[in-house]
């Protein structure tokens, strides 16, 4: 049963190190349901949520059978809070990466605009202990996709956002196929290309210090072609 107007998306594998505490600081902060979408970790990190469901009627997981993809994870929680009815749709990192105190500076933009991103390149946005190598791709990738696609979005590759319900119905989430950076960039560019009102605020992003990163060389391309099939539209 849906207790509150927001849903926080949290896709998962391999996060058994993260997860409990993470939801719990989420909880203690904002108002909002959680849906864990897990990708049959093998660490058990679906079973562990289960087990926190029991005691938390806000909580719910949504077991998929092997690793799919990040993109693919959201497209599943977006289509899962528009059955629900929810109004404010989050997706975040569940590795701390994304700081759950950041979460309620992005929910008070909401009121001005009908998405908001969690922005690591806005005045007052910082990244901390990232590798170089890391900063540079990110870095490029939103000063690439922001140049190609000829938008003023200083973190295009961000995956801390806010969305009004509204916004998430406007995608055809059938077409939605890319995923990691790509992702971030094709959600965000066809919701303002749909005419919604974005607002960036500047958020402390952290390197994980528990478990492993799931970025890969593929992700990395990925995100260099798509700015060109969502420009001519391909």
């Amino acid at each position: 049963m849906i207790s509150n107007r927001n849903l926080i998306i949290l896709p998962t594998y391999n996060e058994k190190d993260n997860i409990i505490l993470f939801i719990s600081q989420l909880l203690s902060r904002v108002k909002a349901d959680v849906l864990v979408i897990d990708d049959n970790s093998p660490d058990n990190t679906g079973f562990i949520v289960e087990q926190m469901a029991k005691e938390h009627p806000s909580i719910f997981v949504l077991h998929r059978p092997h690793k799919m993809g990040l993109g693919s994870a959201y497209v599943a929680g977006f289509k899962w809070a528009l059955e629900k009815n929810y109004e404010i749709i989050i997706q975040m990192d569940s590795d701390f990466s994304h700081d759950p105190s950041d979460l309620n500076k992005l929910l008070d933009a909401m009121p001005m605009c009908d998405f908001a991103l969690g922005s690591r390149y806005v005045d007052g946005g910082t990244i901390q202990n990232w590798p170089w190598v890391r900063l540079w791709v990110s870095s490029f990738g939103s000063f690439y996709a922001r140049t190609v696609l000829g938008m003023e979005i200083q973190d295009f590759t961000t995956g801390f956002k806010v969305f009004k319900k509204k916004v998430i119905e406007s995608f055809n989430l059938e077409k939605i196929l890319s995923d990691g950076y790509a992702f971030q960039i094709e959600t965000t560019y066809k919701a303002i290309q749909n005419g919604f009102k974005v607002k960036e605020i500047p958020i402390t992003f952290k390197d994980r210090t528990r478990g492993q990163s799931k970025i890969s060389r593929r992700v990395v391309w990925e995100a260099l072609w798509i700015v060109w099939r969502l420009k001519f539209a391909l």
